[in-house]
């Protein structure tokens, strides 16, 4: 059904101005603005609650950003924009007046696509003649106020943060303690419930799955699936309205604020997921509903030469051509928004080699990289990339300027084999649990630079790690075809749900294993949530259409789930007591040495006590190392310049499927060691058991012991 459109009357049109772009509500009017560099007039298109639309015509245009000022017209307002250009694909151009289009700078928008033929350019001949409206997304006028209060951004140094990556919508759906009306809502994270389980575990950051605006698939929809991970922008600027418990007509920006307070008042860090690569109109054969009907070429990277089709980087359909001023206008000030007026602490850039790619790697002197270095603002907050796409290059993992963190792919897949007993593994296990220098030190870069991860949301969750061989993505629609098939993933004797109790016993045990891995290890460890309660997938390694029970965190928990949580709790709560275990700076293995200091910061030692050798490392059957972090050798100062002095501690590892006996180095590197952790014990910490230097100590087979003794 198309839309009643008549002309506004009665209520002046003010000339306005051109910045800032979207829609800026000043207390008395709203003042619109939009930049076309193609567009011959625009219209924008206030919308009633009926649907009935009244037409304003944009006549002034600065440096083609179009723009009028509405006295009166204030927050609740809906609206689109209708505009007036050349359709002329074969030429890169798309407009359409018939097509109601999303405001890019839009602070919130109500309502959702639903994948009818008028948003579609369908026509053979020409651009359709169908009116999209009623089918599509409107932006809101919102209202910038808010009481903030004594709000605080908690500022965490690297070298202390404990990210935890979290879905809006999973991690509170079914959880118990909050209200129903508040599950899986910004309000529901907000919740004291989720807090308290978030801080008890002791992480320091929230890392969220996309809360950009996004839109929901058609071809997921006609298959009774959604978007769930939400890697599918439309609106850089508005907190995604499916998550918003309290209304979309600008509700939804308060809310967000209100759970950012919240999490800042206890604490914890704010890190979004961004996705700024691509949108979700994907290619040719896509809905318009925004950038494409406004200005195509300007948006988005075109063929050289068949200016009809897309160059495509992201596998999306689509990247945004990032050379163009008013994208890289539009990405800059969507992140500065998000830090100025939304309080986030951070971002996580999705596929962001595709934001700097030029020819065959990541260029450092990309006009992005630049532009993120030099800004007062986005400069001072955590950013951290993924450093993959599907453009020539490929993995850029160790590519990126020293102010980033990149996720560290490498160590994901070097744990995972380990752990599973795969050969000629010693070598690179242990550069990437000591910070993968080898990636990150040639620029002059820290531990901070790797995020290290065993699972996260693109994957088997941990529970499923170590529970199949195969993934299951069965539940997709798309006959166990999506998703990756080399996961590095081994089910421990049994594909799936099982009885046995060795089996069961031995997962467990597995699950301890990545987890203290992780949280030992140099860099900046991420969990995926669920990971610390055994949340499972059923095998499904590529959950992202599954907004139901396989993906959301199932808060009715077991012992042994209760029991795993309480581990990793404790480990986190080791990591956080002892700076040894968090440096700043890589090991050098070496370090000034004295009488009563005789050793360097970090040695490695093979199971019978011998610095290990270039023959050691270079045996493929080799499973079991031990590694002796000095407390008494932390080469970097406090915040206060003053040395920093610590327990030392051994961790024996052994990832071999039998029991091994490791000799405890001589009284050079302490007489008494205590035992911390020992993930062979289903209950938790031992007894601190203490060892005397020069003994044996059994480490049971695929398990890890960390051993302590106090600082001289």
């Amino acid at each position: 059904m198309t839309a009643k459109r008549r002309r506004k009357a009665g209520v002046p049109v003010w000339s306005g101005h051109p910045y800032p772009l979207g829609a800026a509500f000043d207390g008395e009017g709203t003042n619109f603005a939009l930049f076309s560099e193609v567009a011959e007039h625009v219209d924008l298109a206030l919308v009633e609650d009926d649907g009935t639309e009244r037409t304003v015509p944009m006549a002034e245009v600065d440096g083609f950003v179009w723009h009028c000022y509405l006295p009166k017209t204030g927050p609740g307002q809906r609206y689109g924009y209708r505009v007036h250009g050349p359709f002329h694909p074969d030429l890169g151009h798309r407009c359409n007046p018939r097509k109601l289009l999303l405001d890019p700078y839009t602070r919130a928008v109500d309502g959702q696509v639903d994948n009818h033929a008028s948003l579609f350019e369908r026509a053979p001949h020409g651009p359709s003649r169908s009116d999209s409206a009623g089918h599509t997304m409107l932006g809101v006028v919102t209202d910038p106020a808010f009481d903030w209060g004594d709000d605080r951004p908690p500022r965490r140094p690297y070298a202390d943060t404990v990210i935890y990556e979290a879905h809006v919508r999973g991690l509170t759906r079914t959880h118990p303690d909050v209200p129903a009306e508040l599950r899986g809502t910004y309000a529901g994270l907000a919740h004291p419930a989720a807090i308290e389980h978030l801080t008890s575990l002791g992480v320091t950051a929230v890392e969220l799955m996309p809360v950009h605006q996004f839109v929901q698939d058609g071809v997921l929809q006609d298959r009774g699936l959604s978007n769930y991970w939400g890697y599918n922008t439309i609106g850089f600027f508005a907190p995604h309205n499916g998550y918003a418990a309290h209304g979309t007509r600008g509700q939804q920006v308060t809310e967000f604020k209100s759970m950012v307070k919240a999490l800042h008042a206890a604490g914890l860090e704010v890190i979004l997921d961004v996705v700024y690569n691509h949108t979700a109109e994907g290619n040719e054969k896509g809905p318009t509903l925004s950038f494409r009907g406004i200005d195509n070429a300007s948006y988005y990277r075109l063929v050289d030469g068949d200016w009809k089709h897309y160059y495509d980087t992201t596998g999306t359909g689509n990247s945004l051509l990032m050379r163009h001023p008013y994208v890289l206008q539009l990405i800059m000030d969507s992140l500065r928004y998000w830090v100025t007026e939304m309080h986030v602490d951070g971002f996580r850039f999705d596929l962001a080699a595709t934001l700097a790619r030029q020819f065959h790697e990541v260029d450092r002197l990309s006009a992005f990289f630049d532009l993120i270095q030099q800004d007062p603002v986005i400069s001072r907050v955590k950013l951290i990339a993924e450093p993959w796409d599907v453009g020539e290059g490929g993995y850029q993992v160790g590519n990126f300027p020293p102010l980033w963190s990149e996720w560290n792919g490498k160590y994901r897949d070097a744990v995972r084999d380990f752990w599973r007993a795969e050969e000629h593994t010693l070598g690179e296990f242990a550069s990437r649990l000591t910070g993968s220098s080898d990636l990150y030190q040639h620029s002059r870069r820290r531990p901070r630079a790797s995020v290290n991860f065993v699972t996260a949301h693109d994957g088997f969750t941990l529970r499923d790690l170590v529970s199949y061989n195969d993934k299951h993505n069965e539940a997709n629609g798309e006959g166990n075809q999506d998703g990756e098939s080399v996961n590095r993933s081994w089910n421990c004797g049994a594909e799936g749900e099982t009885q046995l109790p060795g089996v069961l016993e031995l997962r467990a045990r597995q699950q301890r294993n990545f987890l203290a891995t992780l949280l030992l290890s140099q860099g900046i460890p991420m969990l995926s949530h669920g990971d610390e309660l055994g949340r499972t997938q059923g095998g499904n390694n590529n959950a992202y259409c599954q907004d139901s029970e396989v993906s959301w965190i199932d808060w009715e928990l077991t012992d042994e789930q209760r029991e795993l949580a309480d581990f990793t709790r404790y480990v986190i709560g080791l990591r956080a007591a002892h700076p040894v275990l968090r440096r700043r700076r890589f090991f050098r293995g070496e370090t000034a040495t004295h009488a009563r200091q005789p050793l360097p910061d970090l040695v490695w030692l093979a199971p019978d006590a011998r610095e290990m050798t270039e023959e050691d490392w270079q045996r493929g059957d080799a499973h079991s190392i031990a590694v002796f972090l000095n407390g008494d050798a932390i080469a970097e100062p406090d915040r206060c310049g003053r040395p920093v002095v610590d327990d030392s501690f051994l961790l024996l590892f052994n990832s071999y499927w039998e029991p091994m006996e490791f000799r405890l180095p001589d009284v050079a590197y302490g007489e008494r060691w205590t035992t911390l952790i020992d993930t062979a014990e289903p209950l938790g910490p031992p007894d601190e058991t203490e060892h005397k230097a020069g003994t044996d100590v059994r480490v049971e087979a695929r398990s890890l012991v960390l051993l302590t003794r106090p600082a001289r």
